[in-house]
């Protein structure tokens, strides 16, 4: 993908298909999409998934949202960026269900309580918790 060794930046051409990009690369309206976007630009480095692959989750994420009634205006792309990538860290093993699901939970929560403007945090606790699933 890109240079450097430990590099997460992709090179644009090497992204896939539709993600809402500028000049300079991916466009995210909120910091917890750039997460979710680096979190899946670094397991495909590591080689847990290709393109191909994750295109198909994402692409029944994004189907399963349209049936459901999503408008498709673009802007909840990331959120079936978010609900692919939890499928597939499921499907691959790489965390157990209950573990996405409390981790679900406690970013709900610190959202709720967080001010808006300010950045959301999670305990180091809940961390800790959601690791050993």
């Amino acid at each position: 993908m890109s240079g450097a060794p430990g590099d997460l930046s992709p090179r644009l051409a090497d992204l896939p298909a539709g993600i809402p990009c500028g000049a300079e690369g991916p466009i995210f309206r909120e910091p917890w999409e750039a997460q979710a976007f680096a979190i899946v630009v670094a397991l495909h480095q590591r080689g847990v998934f290709e393109w191909t692959e994750w295109a198909q989750y994402l692409s029944r994420a994004i189907t399963q949202a349209q049936a459901a009634g999503d408008p498709d205006t673009g802007e909840t792309y990331y959120r079936h960026w978010l609900d692919a990538l939890e499928r597939l860290v499921s499907d691959k093993g790489l965390a157990p269900p209950l573990a996405l699901g409390a981790l679900r939970q406690a970013w709900r929560v610190a959202a709720e309580v967080t001010p808006h403007g300010q950045p959301i945090q999670l305990a180091g606790g809940i961390l800790a918790m959601s690791r050993r699933g």
